[in-house]
C-alpha cells in the first residue's frame, strides 16, 4: 500500500510539473513531496490520538520544506505541491485528489470554535501561487484559482476565480487546450461590449413591439404597469453587484418586477446562497424603486433559487462571431 502511494505521487509529479526529469531527482529534490509523505504520517498518530507526536512531526515537516499542513487536514491521492514554500493547510481543510498547489497558498479558517472551519477543496482543482482559501467554503471540482486570489464564497465545479476578492471569471465545460485557456480570463472590453448587446437586445424587442401596432389605430400606449416595470428596471441598473462589478439587472439577478398601483414587488436571486451582500442589495433595490412611477411600496423576494452561467457563456459565443 504504502509503495503504490508512493508510485502514485511519482507519477502524479510526472503528469504536472515538466520540469521533472527524473525518478531519482523526484525523490530527493522535491519538498512538497516530502511535505506529503511526512503528512500521512503524522495523520495517522492524529487519527489515533497521538495528537502531540501528530503536531512534532508536522513541526518536523515544517522545518525542513517550509510546508506547513497540520495533521487533522485531510489530503487525497496524487495531491502535487509545486514550489511549495509558503503553504499553509488549516485543521479541517479537506484536499481532493489530482489537486495541483502552488507556492504560498493558504487553506485558512475564519472561526475561533472547535468545527469545521477550513475550506474543501474537490478533486482536480488547481490553486494559483499566493491565493488564499478562507472559511467553511467549497471549491468545486476542476475549479482553477489564480495567483494571488482571496476566495471567501464557494466557487462552482470547473468556474475560474481571479482577484480580491475572488470573482467568477467564468465556468468551463469540459478541460481546454492552452490555446483556449486565456479566454476564460477577465476581460473588461468584454463586460462592457455584453452591457451594450444586452441594451441591443433590449431596443430591438422595443422596436418589434412598435411595428406591430395596427397603422389604422395611431400609436398604442404600452400599458402603464409595462411603462412602470421598463422605467424600474432602468432604474435598477444603478445598482451595482460589488463582487462582480456588473449591475444586477445585465447580471441577471432581477428575475421579474410586477406592478399594482402605487406597489411593486421584485423577485430576484443570488450567485450564491451564502451571499454577504444581501442585505445591501435589497436594500438598494428599494430605494431604486422608490419613487419611479409614484411607486410607494416596495417588496423584495430572493428566491431560492440557482443562478447559473448559460447567459454569458452565449455572450462569449456571440462575440466570437462578430
Amino acid at each position: 500500500m504504502v509503495f503504490d502511494h508512493i508510485r502514485e505521487d511519482i507519477s502524479a509529479i510526472y503528469g504536472k510539473d515538466p520540469a521533472a526529469r527524473s525518478t531519482l531527482e523526484i525523490l530527493f529534490c522535491y519538498p512538497g513531496l516530502h511535505a506529503l509523505w511526512f503528512h500521512r504520517r503524522a495523520h495517522w498518530l492524529w487519527l489515533h490520538n497521538l495528537k502531540f507526536f501528530a503536531r512534532f512531526i508536522s513541526h518536523i515537516s515544517r522545518f525542513l520544506t517550509g510546508i506547513e499542513i497540520h495533521p487533522g487536514a485531510t489530503m487525497g491521492r496524487r495531491v502535487v505541491i509545486d514550489h511549495g514554500m509558503g503553504v499553509v493547510i488549516g485543521e479541517t481543510a479537506e484536499v481532493g485528489n489530482d489537486v495541483l498547489i502552488y507556492m504560498g497558498v493558504v487553506l485558512g479558517g475564519t472561526a475561533l470554535e472547535n468545527v469545521k472551519r477550513h475550506p474543501t477543496i474537490e478533486a482536480d482543482v488547481i490553486l494559483g501561487s499566493g491565493a488564499t482559501i478562507l472559511g467553511p467554503i467549497r471549491i468545486g471540482k476542476g475549479a482553477k484559482v489564480g495567483a494571488g486570489s482571496v476566495v471567501v464564497r464557494t466557487v462552482p465545479p470547473g468556474a475560474t476565480v481571479v482577484g480580491v476578492p475572488g470573482r467568477i471569471a467564468g465556468p468551463e465545460h469540459g478541460r481546454k487546450t492552452d490555446e483556449q485557456t486565456e479566454e476564460v480570463m477577465p476581460d473588461p472590453m468584454l463586460r462592457v461590449i455584453s452591457r451594450l448587446l444586452d441594451r441591443q437586445n433590449q431596443l430591438e424587442e422595443r422596436l418589434r413591439t412598435i411595428e406591430q401596432t395596427k397603422p389604422d389605430t395611431g400609436p398604442a400606449a404600452l400599458p402603464q404597469e409595462v411603462v412602470c416595470e421598463n422605467e424600474i428596471r432602468e432604474a435598477l441598473k444603478e445598482v451595482i453587484d460589488p463582487e462582480v462589478g456588473i449591475d444586477i439587472v445585465d447580471l441577471g439577478l432581477i428575475k421579474e418586477i410586477r406592478v399594482a398601483g402605487t406597489r411593486v414587488e421584485i423577485d430576484m436571486v443570488l450567485t450564491c446562497k451564502t451571499c454577504p451582500l444581501t442585505d445591501h442589495l435589497c436594500d438598494q433595490v428599494r430605494r431604486k424603486a422608490l419613487g419611479v412611477c409614484g411607486i410607494g411600496q416596495v417588496t423584495v423576494n430572493v428566491l431560492d433559487e440557482p443562478w447559473n452561467w448559460d447567459r454569458f457563456v452565449k455572450q462569449r459565443g456571440n462575440l466570437r462571431q462578430i
